[in-house]
């Protein structure tokens, strides 16, 4: 068996592609040179589309393409992952440069790239301080729900592309009422719609055969058809037009003192919702090839990706579900995959900028419309309905807190599910009441088992989460409860406190309360197979003096045998009597 690496140290911990290319093995190159020219082809088109669906002119999605797969390759663990615009963040983007912007290009340009620097820098930090794992604390049904929400409100806001005119709506309610009006007051441009229909049905339609570069036919396809019927001129159909030429310059993106607390929001909710999916999609490809997964360097090498997108006038970016596929069935060995992708595009920006001048927007909108079809989860619901209806509900108020509130104030709002879902099993946790049931080893619930037997006079009680400031009281009252419901006068209680695995200062104290509140009622409190950690809190607290160190035993069986030789009770075991 060979043994693994050792873990890279000093600068090459925050840099492990850099450390794969120090190690670069010639014969992946061949595999890395046409994995990137194939991601290539996707690369140009599905770039101008997400930064004309964020708000922001063309030519910024080629650029925010060739920074962010350059920093990533660096700063970035995954092999073949790729990154760069993406069309989940393309609604958060849109809600703060659209009402911000004023209809001004550069401006747009300047907040969205502020966004992607609040985002880099919130990533890195995270990283850093090895928070990779927040994103666990949101819930498959609290990720579905958002997404989705996101989802529908891409589909909205591209459906008015597709069909050939423009809406000025708050919201994706009021989105759909415009879109309505604009059709009905005969707006819409039915040879738009024929071609991003068109392309829409093709891409959808290759979606299911992988080696076919889909979005690359269904362009071209468009362009072809656009081109050769002179739509833009004779049907006015939108089209790119001619793209400038050469390099995104560095530039540090200064927002005013009024458009701080929006940048600030929308680049945090761009770093939770890119972080979300690029963990996700980490894990996937992580668990295919037998690789391990650094969730906090993941959110270094985004954050670096983030913030070198910020610099060069690109704006925030996420990993890509779509181009990442394409990347592995290509034959990617490395992050040099993305590297020949960045390059490409860039020559393409130095020496062939008016090849896409003829791209139609419908197209466009098309290609954003496909991936946002990508996003919506329906089968994960239904099953989650058939196994916990509640927390379908949950997914579908997200959901609409998402098409309601908006983007940005959608996801504040899943957050806050998220974090009372988060504490609610703590908040008001399970317990029980313990008995003997006949032919069954240990002691059980007796909810579970409604003919167990208990102990004449003494009261076993199991508490099933952390005690902390939330359930204190309420485990006061379960007590105290269990002891007025008690069949006979309770002598000892006896706390099962296993799953306890923490007590905080909030719940020392009140323990402190309700031991003297049971002393008052001649009840000793008494605890068994309560973890050595959690002991050695009650101790500091100085509960450990005060309830007794002869009070704790290592398993219930020993607080029921210590119990019987104290007070001599009629019971007997059912092994016993079977004997």
């Amino acid at each position: 068996m060979v043994a693994p690496p050792p873990a890279p140290t000093g600068w090459r911990r925050w840099a492990p592609g850099a450390e794969v290319l120090s190690h670069y093995k010639w014969g992946w190159l061949r595999h890395d040179l046409v994995a990137g020219l194939v991601l290539t082809t996707m690369l140009a088109p599905v770039g101008i589309a997400y930064a004309v669906a964020s708000g922001l002119p063309g030519i910024y999605g080629l650029y925010a393409t060739i920074a962010p797969l350059t920093a990533y390759a660096i700063f970035g663990p995954s092999r073949i992952m790729v990154l760069g615009p993406d069309s989940s963040l393309a609604p958060v983007i849109l809600g703060v440069v659209l009402p911000l912007s004023g209809g001004d290009p550069g401006r747009a340009v300047m907040l969205a790239g502020a966004m992607a620097i609040v985002s880099g820098f919130a990533c890195i930090l995270g990283g850093m301080a090895r928070l990779g794992f927040v994103t666990e604390l949101l819930s498959k049904p609290i990720r579905y729900g958002y997404m989705n929400g996101i989802a529908l409100t891409v589909l909205i806001g591209q459906t008015p592309k597709l069909l050939g005119f423009s809406v000025k709506a708050d919201g994706p309610l009021r989105g759909l009422w415009a879109i309505a009006e604009g059709v009905i007051s005969h707006r819409a441009n039915w040879a738009a719609f024929a071609v991003g229909a068109g392309t829409l049905g093709v891409i959808l339609a290759l979606k299911r055969r992988p080696k076919i570069p889909a979005i690359l036919v269904g362009v071209v396809g468009a362009t072809a058809a656009v081109s050769l019927l002179d739509l833009a001129d004779k049907a006015g159909v939108a089209v790119l037009g001619p793209l400038p030429g050469g390099l995104p310059h560095f530039v540090v993106p200064v927002p005013g003192v009024d458009d701080l607390l929006p940048v600030l929001i929308g680049g945090l909710a761009v770093a939770l919702v890119s972080f979300a999916d690029t963990s996700v999609l980490s894990r996937v490809y992580a668990a295919r090839t037998g690789a391990s997964v650094d969730p906090s360097q993941e959110m270094v090498g985004l954050g670096a990706a983030n913030l070198a997108a910020g610099l060069f006038q690109g704006f925030p970016i996420s990993s890509s579900s779509s181009r990442t596929p394409v990347a592995e069935a290509a034959g990617a060995r490395t992050q040099v995959t993305g590297l020949v992708g960045a390059l490409c595009v860039a020559l393409l920006l130095l020496f062939a900028p008016n090849l896409l001048q003829n791209l139609p927007s419908p197209a466009l909108a098309a290609v954003v419309i496909a991936s946002a079809i990508g996003l919506i989860e329906i089968e994960g619901l239904v099953r989650i309905h058939r196994m916990q209806p509640w927390e379908f509900w949950l997914s579908i108020a997200c959901l609409l807190g998402v098409a309601v509130l908006g983007v940005i104030p959608g996801i504040g709002f899943a957050l806050s599910i998220a974090v009372i879902e988060f504490l609610w099993d703590g908040w008001r946790p399970h317990s029980a009441v313990l008995g003997r049931a006949d032919g069954v080893k240990g002691y059980h619930d007796l909810r579970r088992y409604p003919d167990a037997r208990q102990i004449p006079g003494l009261l076993l009680f199991r508490w099933d989460a952390p005690l902390f400031f939330a359930n204190a009281e309420f485990f006061r009252e379960r007590i105290l409860q269990a002891v007025a419901e008690a069949p006979t006068p309770v002598q000892w209680l006896v706390v099962a406190a296993e799953p306890v695995t923490s007590v905080d200062v909030t719940a020392a104290d009140a323990l402190s309360e309700l031991v003297e509140a049971l002393r008052s009622r001649n009840i000793d409190l008494r605890f068994a197979e309560i973890k050595d950690p959690v002991k050695d809190k009650l101790k500091r607290f100085g509960l450990l003096e005060q309830i007794g160190s002869g009070s704790f035993y290592p398993t219930i069986g020993e607080a029921v045998k210590d119990y019987l030789a104290a007070h001599p009770a009629t019971w007997s075991d059912w092994r016993r009597r079977a004997r």
